[in-house]
């Protein structure tokens, strides 16, 4: 399998940052507003933003450890899976349209993402995060011309 780019990590650091960020705040406030008077006061104010740094810290590592994908001669097969593992192969005949998404944060740290609808309604659409805009660009111009060589 090969990897994704090293800079989606940070992409996947600040995704998580947006999650948990407000919720940390809410819940100190919540701890500083509402439980101040309970035994419970402090609590919340320590462990919301402990769980957060935990989070920010080792999540995004885990996360693209177990990201990759290859590309065959007719096949793509993508791999993602942090609790679930899903290893999908996507064949070329199957393909019907394709896009390469680059968002804000894809844009600060250099990766993109390759998305590709398939026939069928169950995992339809596969997305291979994290790649190079290059690389993305690339396998979507093969997959491309392979489709025309069949419809030729």
């Amino acid at each position: 399998m090969l990897p994704v780019e090293p800079g989606y990590k940070n992409v996947i650091r600040l995704q998580i940052a947006i999650f948990w960020v407000p919720i940390a705040f809410g819940a100190v406030m919540v701890d500083q507003l509402v439980l101040r008077d309970t035994p419970v006061f402090g609590g919340l104010s320590i462990a919301a933003p402990l769980i957060a740094i935990i989070a920010l810290v080792t999540v995004p590592a885990r996360i693209h450890a177990r990201l990759g994908y290859r590309v065959f001669d007719r096949l793509l097969q993508s791999v993602r899976g942090f609790l679930f593992h899903t290893d999908t192969l996507v064949p070329f005949v199957r393909v019907q349209h394709i896009d390469v998404t680059r968002g804000p944060f894809d844009k600060m740290f250099g990766t993109a993402s390759l998305i590709v609808h398939t026939a069928g309604t169950h995992n339809s659409i596969v997305t291979v995060n994290g790649l190079a805009p290059e690389t993305a660009e690339h396998i979507r111009d093969m997959m491309r011309a392979h489709i025309r060589s069949d419809l030729d």
